[in-house]
C-alpha cells in the first residue's frame, strides 16, 4: 500500500496527527497502545502488512494521540478523558459520524472512555491486550505490584543505556534482529526517555473499572493466551464486567498486535464487525525467489559497533527497496539480517541479485544468495511451499558473495548473457532428491 499522508486535527490547541486509508464499507479507528509513531511505522514490514490487512474491510483511521509520535509533544500530564477526546477531534476532522474501534494494550482504555461518553459514535469496540487497571488492589489481585511497576518505570527511563525496547513485548521475533532493532527504533522515534517514563506513570494510573458498566456497544475481547506484558486475567475481567462482552482467547505469545499469527487477529475483528467470517484465498502462482542474507553479522557488529551497525542495515534497507522496485520485484520480508524478494521473472531476479550483491560490497559486507524458480502459494502478502524452502537452502550452500541457483533458474535463462558454473549435485535440507546447483558468474 501507497503510504498515506499525515494530515492534523485540533483537540483544543493540540494538534494531533493523523492518516486515513482503505475504502472497505465501515469505519475502523485503530486506538494503539503506549508509544506510536504512524509515520515510522509503514517502514515495517510487519507492521505495514497487518495495516493493509485490515484496509481491505475497513476504511482505517490511524492516529498518534497527543504526547507522541507526529502529534504535539509538549502536553503535560493529560487525563485519561483528554486523551479519549483525541478520538473526538479526529473524528470530527475526518467526517466520520460512527466508528468501530479497535484498541490495543491502553489503547483499550482510552476506547473505553470515548465508548461510554459517547455511545452514538461507536458502532463495536474491540479490546486486544488489555486490562481495566494496572497496579494491584485488594479487589484486583491481577494488577502489578509496587515492586514491578517501579521496576518498569526505571527501564522506561534508561532504555537509552543500550537494551532493545518492546522485545519481550513480542517473542515471535526474537529469531529476526532486523524486526527487532526496528521495534526498538519506533519506540525511541516515538517519545524520549523522560517521556516514555511519564507516559508509563500515566498508564499505571489508569483505572477504568466506573465505566465498564457504561458501555453499550458490542464488545468483543481479543486476548493471546501466553503473552507477557498482560495477564489472561485482565481480559477475563473485561468481559465479564461489560454486558454483552465476547471473550476470545487466541494461541500466541506476542502483545502486540502485528506480530504473532496476524490473519487470524484480522479475521477475528473482520468477522466482528462485518458478520462476514472470511478466509484469506490461497493462490499458487510461479515465482522467482531471491533470499539474500549478511555473511558475519555478529562479527560486524563487534567491529563496527551497534550504532554504526544500525546505520549500515538501515542503508541497505532503503536500497533493496529502491532495487527491487527497479527490477519489478517484491520485498516479502525480513530474514534476520538479510530478505526474501520475489520475482516474476528468473532473468530481472538475476538482475537484481547481482546489482545487489555490488551494493552489499559496497558498505564493506559480504552475503550470500539463493535464487530458484517454483510454484508458490500466496497468501495475502506471505508466501509458502515447497519453492520458498529450496531458495532458503541454496541460501545456506552458497559462499559468501556468491550467487547460487537452482537447475530451473539456468535453464529458463538459456539464452540470457548470464554464465552459469555448475558445481557437485547436493542434497538440500529437508528436500527431496539430489538439487543440481549452478553459481551465477559475472
Amino acid at each position: 500500500m501507497k503510504r498515506p499522508r499525515t494530515k492534523y486535527a485540533k483537540a483544543g490547541d493540540i494538534h494531533i496527527a493523523y492518516q486515513v486509508f482503505g475504502k472497505g464499507p465501515i469505519d475502523l479507528l485503530w486506538a494503539q497502545g503506549w508509544a506510536t509513531h504512524i509515520e515510522y511505522a509503514w517502514e515495517s514490514p510487519d507492521y505495514a502488512r497487518f495495516l493493509t490487512k485490515i484496509s481491505r474491510f475497513a476504511r482505517v483511521i490511524f492516529f498518534d494521540k497527543r504526547g507522541v509520535g507526529m502529534s504535539d509533544r509538549d502536553v503535560g500530564y493529560p487525563t485519561l478523558e483528554e486523551r479519549s477526546q483525541d478520538i473526538n477531534a479526529v473524528l470530527d476532522a475526518v467526517g466520520a459520524e460512527r466508528v468501530a474501534i479497535f484498541g490495543m494494550s491502553e489503547g483499550g482504555a482510552i476506547s473505553s472512555v470515548f465508548a461510554a461518553t459517547y455511545p452514538e459514535r461507536v458502532s463495536h469496540l474491540i479490546f486486544f491486550g488489555c486490562r481495566a487497571r494496572y497496579k494491584w488492589a485488594p479487589d484486583y489481585p491481577q494488577g502489578l505490584k509496587p515492586d514491578a511497576v517501579a521496576a518498569a518505570l526505571e527501564h522506561f527511563a534508561n532504555y537509552a543505556d543500550g537494551h532493545l525496547l518492546g522485545i519481550d513485548g513480542a517473542p515471535s521475533i526474537a529469531g529476526d534482529p532486523a524486526a527487532q532493532r526496528w521495534l526498538d527504533t519506533y519506540f525511541r522515534y516515538a517519545a524520549s526517555p523522560r517521556a516514555l517514563r511519564k507516559l508509563s506513570e500515566m498508564n499505571y494510573d489508569i483505572d477504568i473499572r466506573g465505566v465498564l458498566s457504561s458501555i453499550r456497544a458490542p464488545t468483543l475481547v481479543l486476548h493471546r493466551e501466553n503473552e507477557n506484558w498482560c495477564d489472561l486475567n485482565n481480559a477475563k475481567y473485561l468481559a465479564e464486567h461489560i454486558r454483552g462482552a465476547e471473550l476470545h482467547v487466541l494461541p500466541g505469545e506476542d502483545h502486540i498486535a502485528w506480530y504473532g499469527d496476524q490473519d487470524r487477529l484480522v479475521s477475528e475483528i473482520r468477522t466482528f464487525v462485518t458478520g462476514e467470517a472470511v478466509t484469506a484465498p490461497t493462490e499458487r502462482t510461479l515465482l522467482t525467489l531471491v533470499f539474500l542474507d549478511l555473511v558475519g553479522s555478529t562479527e560486524q557488529i563487534a567491529r563496527m559497533g551497534d550504532a554504526r551497525w544500525r546505520s549500515v542495515l538501515e542503508q541497505l534497507d532503503h536500497t533493496v527497496q529502491h532495487r527491487v522496485a527497479a527490477y519489478g520485484g517484491t520485498q516479502v520480508k525480513h530474514t534476520g539480517d538479510g530478505y526474501l524478494l520475489s520475482f516474476r521473472g528468473p532473468t530481472s531476479a538475476l538482475e537484481c541479485a547481482l546489482t545487489l550483491r555490488q551494493d552489499v560490497q559496497g558498505l564493506g559486507l559480504k552475503s550470500r544468495i539463493g535464487v530458484h524458480t517454483g510454484e508458490c502459494e500466496i497468501r495475502e502478502q506471505d508466501l509458502s511451499g515447497l519453492a520458498v524452502h529450496v531458495a532458503a537452502r541454496l541460501l545456506e550452500e552458497a559462499a559468501p558473495d556468491e550467487i547460487l541457483t537452482s537447475q530451473t533458474v539456468k535453464d529458463l535463462t538459456l539464452g540470457s548473457e548470464h554464465g552459469f558454473v555448475s558445481l557437485d549435485h547436493r542434497k538440500l535440507r529437508g528436500t527431496p532428491g539430489d538439487w543440481a546447483l549452478f553459481s551465477l558468474s559475472g
